[in-house]
């Protein structure tokens, strides 16, 4: 049984990643011409970040996943280290007011994709041990508390806030499943909302995004331009799109086509249909994740599964939502779809280990 949702969650990531090289290349090959003069330069990029993560999720599954539980705090501690030099004039890159980026020759990478991995598992391994005492404020609930509100305050610091919002959730679901307090839960969650208002309300762009996402339509040429031009790309696709390669948002109407966008475009090239194709595949990645999830013999196997299917799950839910106006911009990219480096790498690594706990469990039963 095993092998056979192994295998379907191998030709689901496949097909998402396919759809996404096409994508990528259609939506951004006149924007990197003009750019870069080079027509492929992001489908060149995307391909040798797919290499990268090909190669990094066989690593993974060449290993035992539970040996993971021992390093779960060293990692840990390396990703808090590397959130810290980021924020370093000199060492971190700066881009459009952010520091979230090293740059390492034509390559960068982004230490709050790697965080999203290391607190996952260290989350996991977490709750895995203190199962029996995570209904305890003081010895199960706080001191992982602690260490999220510690990771989230310096990926804020880049600024990221969507980052932090995704592992935050990821890590109150894992806490959630494993049994902790609900009152627990909501009391924090309650206490932690005024401090996200604030983040919001303070700071410019993130404010104009929230009012972009009330009524795009009222400032159409100014805040609401990329919700708008995302909605009219999808509008103008209908039911069997423009034609592939034939939309016309991607000429330089909707900004980030290739990234946060691309389901938009995806939407004005093959309509309703290729939307749909999109969307029914990210849900039977979910359920079938969530088989191994049931499946899995250990709770660090268990809780680890639940956490990796929650990530890629609220992550395509909340592009889904941006990109159809449900939700506030927030510039997370489509799981395997989306033009992004550190994402691909890091999403395509955390399939190798759930791949790697259905392998595992295959072995013992």
């Amino acid at each position: 049984m095993m092998k056979h949702i192994r295998a379907s969650i191998a030709m689901i990531v496949v097909a998402l990643i396919c759809i996404g090289v096409v994508f990528i290349y259609s939506s951004s090959g006149i924007y990197a011409l003009e750019q870069t003069g080079d027509k492929m330069f992001f489908l060149k990029r995307h391909l040798m970040f797919l290499a990268m993560g090909i190669l990094g999720t066989l690593g993974i599954m060449s290993l035992d996943y539970r040996c993971l539980s021992r390093w779960a705090k060293p990692m840990l501690l390396v990703t808090l280290a590397l959130l810290v030099l980021v924020l370093i004039p000199g060492i971190g890159t700066e881009t459009s007011g952010a520091r979230r980026w090293f740059k390492l020759g034509p390559l960068s990478f982004q230490p709050s994709e790697l965080a999203k991995l290391t607190m996952l598992i260290y989350a996991a391994d977490y709750v895995a041990r203190k199962r029996n005492k995570i209904r305890s404020l003081k010895e199960g609930f706080l001191p992982i508390m602690f260490v999220l509100g510690l990771v989230c305050a310096l990926i804020v610091k880049q600024p990221d806030l969507g980052n932090t919002l995704l592992i935050g959730a990821v890590v109150y679901i894992l806490l959630f499943v494993g049994g902790a307090r609900m009152r627990h839960i909501t009391s924090l969650f309650v206490m932690v909302s005024p401090v996200i208002l604030a983040l919001v309300i303070m700071v410019p762009y993130r404010m104009a995004r929230i009012l972009a996402f009330l009524d795009p339509w009222k400032d159409p040429q100014g805040i609401g331009f990329q919700l708008t031009q995302s909605q009219i790309a999808l509008g103008s696709g209908g039911l069997m799109g423009v034609g592939l390669g034939k939309s016309m948002q991607k000429l330089f109407y909707l900004p980030a086509a290739h990234t946060d966008f691309i389901l938009s475009i995806i939407g004005e090239e093959t309509g309703l249909i290729g939307t749909s194709a999109v969307i029914f595949l990210i849900g039977a990645f979910i359920w079938q994740g969530a088989r191994i999830a049931k499946r899995a013999l250990d709770p660090f196997g268990y809780y680890l599964a639940v956490g990796i299917v929650a990530m890629v799950g609220l992550q395509s839910v909340i592009n889904i939502g941006v990109s159809i106006g449900a939700f506030p911009t927030k510039g997370l990219p489509l799981p395997f779809i989306s033009y992004g480096g550190s994402a691909l790498i890091f999403n395509m690594i955390a399939v190798g280990l759930l791949l790697n706990i259905s392998k595992a469990e295959d072995t013992e039963s």
